[in-house]
């Protein structure tokens, strides 16, 4: 018991100060991994709805899947330079989702069948 007393006596602030650190890494990365997923959700939404209504103001000339497909390419190139990586169905209801939204702004009209 002799030995025990005198390790934690000389080592024992040592470990409490590992493990404390090693404590508060762990609770660090944690919130960060959380905040860093709600934050990239915020920026994909960002990105996706300013995507759509810059193709619409761009490509006034074409209409339906090729509009589609220019705001796939230009999302997907913008998320990956942030190191962000979304599935392309992920951005198609996203991008189809801000459309409506979008649509929805310019004509007034809201869709009754959503329910908050």
């Amino acid at each position: 018991m002799n030995i025990f007393t005198e390790f934690l006596t000389n080592y024992g602030e040592t470990i409490l100060s590992a493990l404390v650190t090693a404590i508060t890494g762990y609770v660090v990365l944690f919130i960060r991994r959380i905040f860093g997923e709600l934050l990239n959700n915020e920026t994909v939404s960002n990105v996706v709805k300013t995507c759509v209504r810059a193709v619409e103001q761009i490509y006034k000339d074409i209409h339906g899947e090729e509009k589609l497909a220019k705001c796939l390419e230009n999302v997907s190139q913008i998320l990956n330079e942030k190191g962000i990586t979304v599935s392309e169905s992920q951005l198609r209801l996203l991008i189809e989702a801000a459309v409506e939204e979008m649509n929805a702004a310019i004509t007034g009209k809201t869709d009754t069948n959503i329910k908050n």
